[in-house]
């Protein structure tokens, strides 16, 4: 009975040491996690503007092509259906909520996005460009009007860096064909060519404004990227567990 009851104790023992260092692990692990844990949030605006109205002139500027990567933060489709990588949060969730509604309710922005997700970003860490694709639909182009990528890093402190497209349709060439009554003086070659002209577009697009900037977060501020068309909000807060 006396060896029974030693062999319970010993038993007891080594279960309650085994608790214990799972239970210091989970603690170790925990603290770590609120180290590095965030919840990141964007909103993106444009804002409601004739594009006639907009003096940079930046159709003649060079662009990259999209960037070659797997991740995406939010893109939505021609049908309207809507992609991501992430496991995002809706609207009326985030913090940066309000904000976007005020802006909205203004009159003058239209929230083309607005989403939040969590993720750890631990010390030197690089991220993946996340693609964007959002705003109306250019049929002749077959995208988006707003599409590039967003990228977070942390070193000492996070950073943010924003590269998008603001984009419009380019105007269609125009015929120079002549009416019917003046066609006799127009060579057939020349009927060919401007009948060419008619059915393709000179540029399917042209290039309204961008954002090309890379910013540094301060945790628990609103941070604000904009260019004369479309604007982002950004908001990161540390998650303590």
């Amino acid at each position: 009975m006396q060896t029974d009851s030693n062999r319970l104790c010993r038993l007891l023992a080594h279960t309650l040491l085994a608790v214990l260092l799972a239970t210091t692990s989970v603690a170790a692990y925990a603290q770590q996690g609120s180290d590095n844990l965030y919840r990141a949030e964007f909103v993106i605006l444009e804002r409601i503007i004739e594009p006639d109205a907009v003096n940079e002139r930046m159709v003649n500027h060079q662009v990259e092509p999209p960037v070659n990567t797997r991740k995406t933060l939010y893109s939505v489709a021609g049908d309207g259906s809507t992609h991501s990588s992430l496991k995002l949060s809706g609207r009326n969730q985030l913090y940066l909520g309000n904000a976007a509604n005020r802006l909205e309710n203004s009159g003058k922005y239209r929230v083309l996005m607005a989403t939040g997700w969590y993720q750890s970003f631990p010390q030197n860490y690089r991220g993946q460009p996340l693609r964007v694709e959002i705003g109306d639909w250019l049929s002749r182009a077959g995208q988006r009007e707003i599409e590039g990528h967003i990228k977070i890093d942390r070193k000492r402190y996070l950073h943010v860096n924003v590269h998008l497209n603001h984009w419009q349709e380019g105007k269609v060439a125009t015929s120079a064909i002549t009416a019917s009554g003046e066609s006799d003086a127009t060579s057939e070659s020349s009927v060919a060519e401007a009948a060419q002209q008619t059915l393709e577009p000179e540029v399917p697009l042209e290039l309204l404004t961008w954002i090309r900037e890379t910013r540094r977060m301060r945790s628990e501020e609103i941070h604000f990227l904009d260019s004369p068309t479309i604007g982002v909000l950004i908001f990161f807060r540390k998650v303590n567990r």
